[in-house]
């Protein structure tokens, strides 16, 4: 069955593409206002885009509602600071906790009992328990139809001492941490504990032939 998705309204789009493109990461994300109001809330339209510079990148949809913009992307464009926290599954509760529509002068933070950290480097702060944390700095902020596109550059991060198996090669015990991430449809998480390996091959040059004259 083919879409087209120009025609589609924006729920039967957020539909599609939240059933099919998973599992992914969640970013617990840290803000703050103007008045020094902690923001917390997560957002699984998230991953890793780029290492030099470190990049993270956000897809923060506008209120369905009014079509403005939330309180996270609403505090990154004007502070251009903000704290990536990854998510584990002893979080995972008080995770979706911050996820109530609450109202501009709440912070989750304290509505949903979350115990913060101070950052390093940028004014938001991190979560405590997360078992890695981003801070980040904006590099781009971009308005595409009805949400806001984030490019952040990692200018620190936290990694729980109990999850780094050999400090000096940067081995991270990342199975350890139990990290969740969002699959299909409203509620539904995944865990990281069913894994598989997969070694990169070589390229086999005898391979490229054969498989080439078996074309002719």
């Amino acid at each position: 069955m083919q879409f087209d998705m120009a025609a589609m309204d924006l729920g039967q789009r957020y539909k599609l593409m939240n059933s099919t493109i998973t599992p992914r990461p969640i970013a617990w994300i840290c803000t703050e206002s103007a008045d020094g109001l902690v923001n917390v809330a997560p957002y699984s339209f998230f991953n890793a885009c780029g290492v030099d510079p470190p990049l993270v990148m956000l897809g923060l949809l506008h209120d369905f509602r009014t079509g403005q913009l939330k309180d996270t992307a609403t505090n990154i464009v004007a502070s251009r600071e903000f704290v990536v926290n990854l998510v584990s599954e002893a979080d995972a509760e008080v995770m979706n906790l911050t996820s109530v529509d609450a109202p501009r002068d709440v912070s989750e933070a304290d509505y949903a009992g979350v115990a913060l950290a101070p950052s390093t480097k940028v004014g938001p702060p991190r979560i405590a328990s997360s078992p890695v944390s981003f801070e980040c700095e904006l590099r781009e902020a971009i308005e595409i139809g009805k949400q806001t596109v984030v490019i952040g550059e990692v200018v620190a991060m936290h990694v729980d001492d109990a999850f780094i198996s050999n400090p000096e090669k940067l081995y991270l015990d990342t199975p350890g941490m139990g990290l969740i991430g969002r699959t299909h449809g409203a509620g539904w998480y995944a865990r990281t504990t069913d894994q598989f390996a997969l070694e990169r091959p070589r390229y086999d040059d005898q391979r490229a032939k054969d498989t080439k004259r078996g074309q002719t």
